[in-house]
């Protein structure tokens, strides 16, 4: 199964874009790992929050196949720690879609077709990060997981 990190807008914080690229090369070596950037909307000021979430919300949508299990890293999902992390994922791999999407959404959220078709949130905590940072912790907690499905000795419990 493919797995893919998919963000609105451009990652453009430098240590944020090295700790994401070092997980994602890492992560390349357990699963078959993308990110895929979705450009930032030009020409914002004119438009309201939600219109803002609608036009990301078409783009993420037309990131996202019919078969893909798309979970949304939402402030209101599920919170789990690392261990739980690990398990939920390996169902997740072997749940037999054709891929894994966790979608990173921009600063107002999702819009409510985004919500609909996703088929679950993660929260990685209840507070509230910048979404870049999201970036680089998200991929560190997935690479996290799979050194802990593997028995590596990279997790310390």
């Amino acid at each position: 199964m493919n797995v893919k990190l998919l963000t609105v807008g451009k990652t453009y914080v430098p240590w944020v874009k090295e700790g994401l690229d070092l997980y994602a090369s890492r992560l390349r070596h357990y699963v078959p790992f993308t990110v895929e950037e979705i450009p930032g909307l030009k020409k914002v000021s004119a438009l309201t929050e939600e219109q803002i979430k609608q036009k990301e919300g078409e783009l993420i949508l037309k990131q996202i196949s019919p078969q893909d299990s798309v979970i949304l890293l939402d402030e209101h999902g599920l919170q789990m720690r690392s261990v739980e992390f690990a398990s939920w994922l390996e169902k997740q791999l072997s749940g037999g879609s054709k891929g894994l999407v966790f979608v990173i959404g921009g600063a107002y959220g999702f819009s409510k077709e985004v919500y609909e078709r996703a088929n679950g949130k993660l929260s990685l905590s209840k507070m509230t990060f910048s979404h870049q940072m999201v970036r680089a912790v998200f991929a560190e907690q997935l690479y996290r997981a799979c050194t802990i499905l593997k028995g590596e000795p990279y997790h310390h419990e």
